[in-house]
């Protein structure tokens, strides 16, 4: 949901940045899978309760994440790149729930077993409508950019992010911030799949 604006207010940063690295030779995939390391390290840490740090690793990986792309614009947007970059951002996903989960076993499991369960929900109904809008052609006026289609809804990277940090700053409340965010997510769902269906029919 908030995504388009967050776009908007890192794209002069993340370009500075792009540029000089882009002149250096350094590649938009090079960028996504030293992001995607970095953001992988929040796992152990998470689960040996090092929240701060483990914050740490989950920003840097976000900003690289918007790097890479602003990196990709620059040098030119490829299908590989883009497989790559959306395969990486599910795993680091579903990698921060699962820190949680193992860093209290006895009251995170269930509550990040809930939680991956609409991360599937939300990552299915987002990379089929995608696979479907690209066999038709069919391109999203907002994120143009893309190397496939963004469908939007309710929880985007944004949000996901969002809730990320609160659960760092405040683990003891990962339960109810995990199950109120799959709420919302399961929201998404059902949106995409009305929107997405009727688009595709018509």
């Amino acid at each position: 949901m908030l995504d388009r604006y967050a776009i908007v207010l890192i794209r002069r940063p993340l370009n500075a940045l792009a540029s000089p690295l882009a002149r250096l030779g350094v590649s938009a995939n090079q960028i996504s899978i030293t992001g995607f390391v970095i953001g992988m390290l929040s796992l152990p840490l998470l689960a040996l309760g090092q929240f701060e740090a483990a914050l740490v690793c989950i920003l840097l990986n976000r900003i690289m994440d918007g790097l890479d792309g602003a990196i990709a614009r620059l040098k030119g947007i490829t299908d590989c790149g883009g497989f790559l970059d959306i395969t990486l951002d599910f795993i680091f996903y579903a990698a921060v729930v699962l820190g949680f989960a193992l860093a209290d076993p006895a009251n995170h499991a269930l509550a990040a077993a809930t939680l991956l369960f609409a991360f599937m929900g939300t990552g299915s109904s987002f990379l089929a409508f995608a696979i479907m809008a690209g066999k038709r052609g069919i391109e999203n006026p907002v994120y143009h950019h893309k190397s496939l289609y963004y469908l939007g809804g309710l929880t985007e990277g944004s949000e996901t992010i969002g809730v990320f940090v609160l659960m760092c700053l405040w683990p003891h409340w990962f339960a109810p911030l995990a199950y109120g965010f799959a709420a919302l997510c399961l929201i998404t769902v059902l949106t995409r799949l009305w929107s997405g269906y009727h688009t595709l029919k018509s």
